[in-house]
């Protein structure tokens, strides 16, 4: 079912579209000015996490921030999020490594669902 296309829908689109890391809830807020309330951001990330637009993402200090999937929506939800994000420590941006794939091995009779993997440390640009 895809959802209606708002002013505000639009606006957090184009906003995590032309981000190259990963936001949070208060990041998206700020950058949309007063368009909508919180209620209405944290609706529209679900909607577009739902139709596969965008990815959630667990910091390593419990923060959730959000990116924008770099393969097409039609490619199944568990198979474009198999990628690793870096945090960094003094900037505090979480950026996808779409080239880092994880790699694991779990006992038999386990199944992955949700795949949450995070490098913490200092990012190119605060190492200069």
């Amino acid at each position: 079912m895809m959802s209606r296309n708002t002013r505000a829908k639009k606006r957090i689109q184009e906003i995590l579209l032309h981000s190259d890391v990963a936001l949070s809830h208060a990041d998206l807020q700020e950058r949309l000015g007063g368009l909508c309330d919180r209620v209405t951001v944290y609706r529209v990330l679900r909607r577009l996490e739902e139709e596969g637009l965008i990815h959630k993402v667990h910091n390593v200090d419990g923060a959730v921030k959000y990116a924008r999937c770099s393969h097409p929506p039609t490619v199944p939800h568990h198979e474009h999020h198999d990628h690793a994000h870096f945090s960094c420590h003094r900037c505090h941006e979480m950026t996808c490594l779409d080239e880092v794939s994880p790699s694991y091995s779990l006992p038999e009779n386990y199944v992955v669902e949700a795949l949450n993997f995070v490098l913490s440390g200092v990012c190119p640009n605060c190492q200069n």
